[in-house]
Formats: C-alpha cells, structure tokens, sequence
C-alpha cells in the first residue's frame, strides 16, 4: 500500500496559492491541505462560491486532494492570534468562530475534499473548564451538523495547550458528538499524551479522518520538516500503512515558507525514503512489532 501525502498551504505562504499548487503536483504530492487564510483562498474575500469553483477545477486538472484546514491565526481578529475559538468567554466570539468553521464546510464540499479539520482553543484566564466543555461540545455539534447536510467529514485535532490536549480528550468528545473523527497530528504526540505517535495511530486507527506527520523534537511544540526533531518516521508511517489508512497524510511547516523551493520535494523524498525503510526492516510478512529508525 502506497500512503498519500499532502503539504499544508500554511506553509506556502511567500507563493501565490495557483504557483504553490503546481509546485506540490509537479514534486509528486497527492494533495493538499488548504489553510483558509488571509494569503490563500480567503472566505471573506468576494465571491468565495465562483473562485472555490475555480479553484476546484484547478485541483481537478492537477491531479490533487483536498483537505480544509481552519488554523488561521489572524483571519478572524487582526490583533489576537487564534481568536476567537469554540471556547471563547463571549457568546458573538463563539457565534463567528462557528459561523467561520461552517463557511470552511461549504468551501470543502465545493472542493470535495476529504475532511475539515478544526480545534477546540485555548480557555481563557479564569474561565472555568466545565462551562468551556458545554461550549465546545454545542460549537462542535452545531458545525458536524452543517457538515452532515453537505457530505462533509469533520476533523477534530487535538492541539497541546487547547482544553482538547491530547487523543484521550478527543475520545471524550466524541463520545459526546456522533460522527466526529479524529484529524490526529502524530507530532503532537511527542508533546503531549499518553500514546506514542504510532501507538495514537494503532489505538485510533478506525477514527482517523485526517493525518499531519510533521517533525517535532519531544515535549516542544515546534513543526520541523522531517529529520529535524524525535519523530520515529518509518514506525508512523510503518504503523499507516499497517492500519490501511488511504486518507491524505500533510505536513504543516508553517515557519518555512521561507525554504518551500527546496522543502516541498525534500520533504517528500524524506517521507517515501522512511517507508521504504520501514518496508525493508519488515520484510516480505510486512508486519513489524519493534521500531525503527
């Protein structure tokens, strides 16, 4: 089995979004991961509904995949980064982070994309965390709810920090929420969490609706290209593979725009070399119990 790879646009931010795109189609990605935001397909700029359109099509002609992504740090307030969230203090904060993750659900059903990933937020000093659990748990119902009436898969990540901190939080959640899947970031694993990356992959598997594989070094939360941090790659990827997953897997490296000439096909070289590895360390069963490196 052959996995999928995809390359977060928040990462190709100094390209235009039409140049980043043929330069993830021409290294060989499958896909991409569409950060709505300010750079690339802004959803306030006009006519989002002829230029998804549009951009459909091109995605079409480039052979590529699509999953939305919502991790925008300025888009909805210029000041704040990440703000507002689903567990914001202020009801109209929650109300237009709802109404944005619901215009990020019809932008990906006018992509067919594969999913929607989003996050929960940080809770704000001296909010109390029950009262942003019900928060959450209504924002995360209402926009799996719009999401069902257009045929789109909902995501949810948990991100170190956020009251969703780690796999064990989105259980909790889900539990709460039919239909939500797991957009599982195997870095963030090596922050927080009781679970390996390949373990979380294991343990998760039948979960899964979204994959990120970026580097991190362990207990920072820092996205490195691959190589550069603790990842144990041909496990994560052995341990895909093993699962079945054909689901698009991105890398976020948003702090690299800077070197996306060179990253974007090292990245992938790096990647397709770590299964090669782990397919020869697991032999012709294609089945392997310890990790490798």
């Amino acid at each position: 089995m052959r996995l999928r790879y995809a390359y977060n646009t928040n990462g190709l931010t100094s390209h235009r979004l039409d140049d980043a795109l043929a330069l993830l189609a021409d290294a060989g990605y499958d896909g991409v991961a569409l950060t709505l935001d300010v750079a690339h397909h802004d959803p306030y700029a006009p006519d989002l509904a002829g230029r998804t359109a549009r951009l459909a099509r091109r995605l079409d002609r480039l052979g590529l995949a699509s999953v939305v992504e919502t991790g925008a740090r300025f888009l909805l307030d210029a000041r704040r980064k990440h703000h507002p969230t689903l567990v914001s203090a202020d009801e109209a904060d929650r109300a237009r982070r709802r109404a944005f993750l619901r215009t990020c659900v019809d932008v990906a059903a006018g992509l067919g994309s594969e999913a929607v990933s989003f996050w929960a937020g940080v809770p704000e000093p001296g909010t109390d965390r029950d009262r942003c659990w019900g928060w959450l748990v209504d924002g995360v119902r209402d926009v799996v709810g719009h999401a069902a009436g257009r045929g789109v898969r909902c995501a949810f990540e948990p991100e170190p920090g956020m009251l969703v901190d780690d796999c064990d939080d989105w259980a909790r959640l889900a539990a709460e929420v039919p239909g939500l899947t797991l957009a599982l970031d195997t870095g963030h694993c090596l922050v927080s969490g009781r679970y390996s990356p390949a373990e979380a992959v294991r343990a998760f598997g039948p979960a899964l609706g979204a994959c990120a594989v970026e580097d991190m070094p362990r207990g920072r939360h820092e996205h490195r290209a691959p190589g550069e941090g603790d990842m144990d790659f041909p496990a994560v990827l052995g341990a895909l593979t093993g699962i079945g997953y054909t689901g698009l897997v991105s890398l976020e490296l948003s702090r690299d725009a800077h070197r996306a000439d060179t990253l974007v096909p090292a990245a992938l070289a790096a990647l397709r070399a770590a299964e090669r590895r782990y397919a020869d360390a697991a032999g012709p069963a294609g089945d392997l119990e310890v990790t490798v490196r």
